[in-house]
């Protein structure tokens, strides 16, 4: 079963905030972001997790319906002693609309299979990339039941390849494209790249997310509020930009599907299904065009 309906499979943005902080998950909704990634797992200290628990069940209480679509909970990584009563907690959130669960180190498709049984038949999974067995397995991954999307988690890459990436991180380059490609052949949305850890600079921020537009991710990790404008900014075409792939889209069908000529420039299949994904991000950000 595929849950590309879910409004997180558009998100061109997804915010972290702590599980253990439920004052801010309305907060975070709010903030513009598209999904909120309640967190169980990095932000939340060995002792807390039971408390992150039962502050996302009474949370969502209080939360509309349509924004509990928008959050997902990370849980904590099979093979710690967190996991399973992680999974144990999903159905009732599920029940109550949480839109998805984040399988950190995600690496086989028991591990996607077991989260997608505890959110039950139309939850969604969006499995997080970042060892080198991730990666290994990462067409599986993508393929498994209820998968959503992927997201990339290149810090803990990083440090589980043993790499010392540059500021540019062009050693990342194959590892994206692999993962791009994965979803690709699965079908599946534009995958989620990873955080900025820098909430100060959001030049960086933005240009970051610039590159990952420019890689084929359709989307970026926040970590701040403050950085999901700088995000958008960098995946919301120009008012131009979305213009031009209006006429191109509608030229298109104007010609029947055939070759046609836009503003001196030949315009094929290729160039239709470029302006298309370009409307489609402006429609999610709100971006306006004649």
């Amino acid at each position: 079963m595929r849950v590309h309906a879910s409004p997180l499979a558009g998100a061109c943005s997804l915010l972290f905030v702590p599980g253990t902080r439920p004052e801010r998950f309305a907060k975070a909704l709010a903030s513009g972001a598209g999904g909120v990634i309640v967190d169980w797992e990095d932000a939340v200290a060995p002792g807390d997790k039971a408390v992150a628990r039962a502050a996302l069940a009474q949370a969502l209480a209080g939360i509309a319906p349509s924004d509990r679509a928008r959050l997902a909970v990370r849980v904590n990584a099979e093979g710690t002693p967190w996991h399973a009563d992680d999974l144990a907690a999903l159905p009732e959130l599920a029940a109550q609309g949480l839109g998805a669960v984040v399988l950190p180190k995600a690496d086989s498709a028991a591990g996607v299979a077991a989260a997608a049984r505890a959110m039950g038949a139309h939850g969604a999974v969006l499995p997080l990339v970042e060892s080198v067995a991730g990666l290994d397995a990462v067409r599986t991954l993508a393929a498994a039941p209820q998968v959503l999307r992927l997201l990339f988690g290149h810090l803990d890459f990083q440090a589980d390849a043993g790499l010392a990436c540059g500021p540019g991180e062009e050693e990342l380059v194959p590892v994206r494209l692999q993962i791009v490609l994965a979803s690709r052949a699965a079908g599946l949305p534009a995958p989620v790249d990873g955080v900025t850890p820098d909430t100060s600079d959001l030049q960086l921020v933005q240009g970051h997310a610039a590159r990952a537009l420019r890689g084929g991710f359709g989307s970026k990790l926040c970590i701040h509020p403050a950085q999901v404008a700088a995000v958008h900014a960098a995946f919301a075409p120009s008012p131009e930009k979305a213009d031009w792939a209006r006429r191109v889209v509608e030229g298109f069908a104007e010609a029947r599907g055939g070759v046609f000529t836009l503003d001196g420039r030949m315009v094929d299949a290729p160039v239709v299904k470029l302006a298309e994904q370009m409307l489609a991000r402006a429609r999610v950000l709100g971006v306006a065009h004649g």
